[in-house]
């Protein structure tokens, strides 16, 4: 896990506070900041997404820290931000199809909560806020690559507040002189990634399909396509948020991303082939091809060219090296599940 370091500052320095820390993307880097001996590292998570499994092995630590409460509460996120030098803004209600058959609760938690964190760490006068903004922003937006400064109108409620949360940051950048960095991540996949449930990712739902010899349901005629992205890069992109020392790279929203866009029966094939390689068997099983998804957009593909250039981003990853790394994770693992 994580194929180098992507510091190069001493994190025993530092306290930091990672919102939605039991999570996928907060787990992972909960488990890269106790790594490299971060001097505190505290989470505040309330369970309704993330899972106490994804940081057990840190319960015990010294540094680690857990606060079990809600961003939709100020006064926790007050107690979060207190004595924190960096925040992790992880923390928030995934899913489009979710935020289209509720969205008064995906609004409360991506909008109010967001916005809590941000008068929270402007009043605890921390150093850099660093929060998970979306690729759903582009909305409508046909044009590839996605670059940062041409969005078009959003398709679902969760977009709405994906780029609101974009806006808010900006503003309270400019007024209170805040430092706030913004990853739109596209289609992140790998380890501690949940595979079951309504609102389960694609890649760990279509491995768990195939892992249990059960057909993967692709929306459509699987030629809609996406930029799949292992956690490892998006670990490294987040780091290099933190760290960066050039004035031009903050404030700023980038894509999270590796640059390449896979198709979805591509995906399978990919699935099928790393799969193969612990039961041979899972090649014969064949897909379902069912509606396409409401909310949904045919083709995603990031530039990455603004996060390369002024944060020396270079992602290690290519979706069949990260799939290759996370099978193995969720074969080892299969049991949890």
């Amino acid at each position: 896990m994580y194929a180098e370091k992507y510091h190069k500052i001493d994190l025993s320095r530092y306290n930091f506070l990672i919102t939605g820390g039991a999570g996928f993307i907060g787990s992972n880097l909960v488990e890269y900041l106790l790594k490299y001996k971060a001097k505190k590292v505290r989470v505040l998570d309330n369970f309704s997404t993330g899972y106490k499994q994804n940081i057990f092995p840190f319960l015990e630590k010294d540094n680690f820290e857990l606060i079990e409460g809600d961003i939709r509460n100020l006064e926790i996120c007050n107690r979060a931000c207190e004595g924190i030098d960096f925040v992790f803004h992880q923390a928030a209600l995934g899913s489009v199809p979710r935020s289209i058959e509720d969205p008064r609760t995906t609004n409360e938690v991506n909008l109010s909560g967001f916005l809590n964190m941000l008068i929270a760490g402007r009043d605890k006068k921390i150093k850099r806020f660093i929060y998970a903004a979306s690729s759903s922003t582009y909305g409508d937006s046909k044009g590839l690559p996605k670059l940062e400064g041409e969005i078009g109108s959003p398709l679902s409620p969760y977009a709405i507040t994906k780029y609101v949360n974009e806006l808010y940051a900006d503003i309270f950048s400019s007024l209170y002189s805040m430092e706030t960095i913004g990853l739109r991540y596209f289609n992140v996949f790998g380890q501690k990634q949940d595979p079951n449930g309504a609102y389960a990712a694609v890649i760990p739902k279509f491995i768990m399909q195939l892992i249990n010899h059960q057909s993967p349901v692709i929306n459509g005629d699987g030629e809609y396509s996406r930029d799949f992205t292992y956690i490892d890069n998006i670990i490294q992109l987040n780091m290099m948020c933190l760290t960066s020392t050039n004035k031009e790279s903050i404030n700023q929203v980038y894509n999270a991303a590796f640059g390449e866009r896979t198709t979805l029966n591509q995906l399978v094939d990919f699935l099928k082939e790393s799969l193969s390689e612990f039961d041979k068997s899972i090649n014969d099983i064949e897909v379902i091809y069912g509606p396409i998804r409401e909310g949904d957009i045919p083709h995603s593909l990031a530039s990455i060219d603004k996060a390369k250039r002024l944060l020396h981003y270079k992602p290690n990853y290519s979706i069949k090296e990260g799939l290759s790394e996370a099978i193995s994770w969720y074969w080892n693992t299969l049991k949890k599940y």
